[in-house]
């Protein structure tokens, strides 16, 4: 069977389409194409890194577009999540404190660029740690050679690719932490994805821990 080639500019466009289609660029304060020339330099290095990726699959992804709150809020980009082939808007869970999101930094270890955007590769929503606590998911995600998403990744999956969210497949995002046991989370709930939290040391069965390539690609 002849499988044709994954087509990383194609993805890339598709994927700022996907934002400008959302309304990424008003809650940004900027015009369509400002927006579409701030993410451009982005463009080439998403062709390079996808090279011998394979095609985006439900569970894994070969790159993301990152926004970061830096251009847009943590809960205006929820609210534009929806569940593949549905409409009601992502929600984020009532345990969060007033205040509490901007708490949630990315660990140390991720280096992730400083800017407005930038790129992320080999995504995974990490269905083998299922069943297990974050902090020994963690342990297998670095043993990879890998390591956890932060917020604003998993909002970017779920945004650009909704079925990465689905029943028993939902994940956690280790990768943003606020120096308590708290881990963030991306499950469903009432046929929406929900932002919300659980804690490092317990396992659930329908939550994974999402993972990526360590380099992530920002603006320069």
């Amino acid at each position: 069977m002849n499988v044709s080639p994954f087509d990383a500019e194609t993805e890339f466009d598709r994927q700022v389409d996907r934002l400008v289609q959302l309304g990424y660029p008003t809650l940004a304060g900027l015009p369509e194409s400002a927006f579409r020339d701030l993410v451009a330099p982005l463009r080439t290095r998403a062709i390079e890194g996808a090279g011998g990726l394979s095609a985006p699959t439900d569970a894994r992804v070969p790159f993301l577009l990152v926004i970061t709150r830096d251009l847009v809020g943590v809960q205006e980009r929820l609210e534009l999540t929806t569940l593949a082939g549905k409409r009601k808007p992502g929600v984020l869970d009532r345990h969060y404190a007033e205040d509490d999101l901007p708490r949630f930094d990315p660990i140390k270890e991720l280096e992730v660029p400083a800017g407005p955007a930038y790129l992320l590769f080999d995504v995974d929503r990490g269905e083998e740690f299922r069943n297990l606590a974050p902090a020994t998911a963690m342990e297998g995600i670095t043993a990879q050679g890998r390591l956890p998403l932060t917020i604003d990744e998993g909002l970017a999956f779920v945004t650009l690719h909704p079925a990465a969210l689905a029943s028993n497949r939902c994940f956690s995002l280790v990768g943003s932490r606020c120096g308590d046991k708290r881990v963030p989370a991306l499950w469903i709930s009432q046929g929406a994805p929900k932002l919300g939290w659980c804690w490092y040391g317990n396992p659930h069965t329908w939550l994974g821990s999402a993972s990526a390539r360590p380099e992530r690609v920002g603006l320069e």
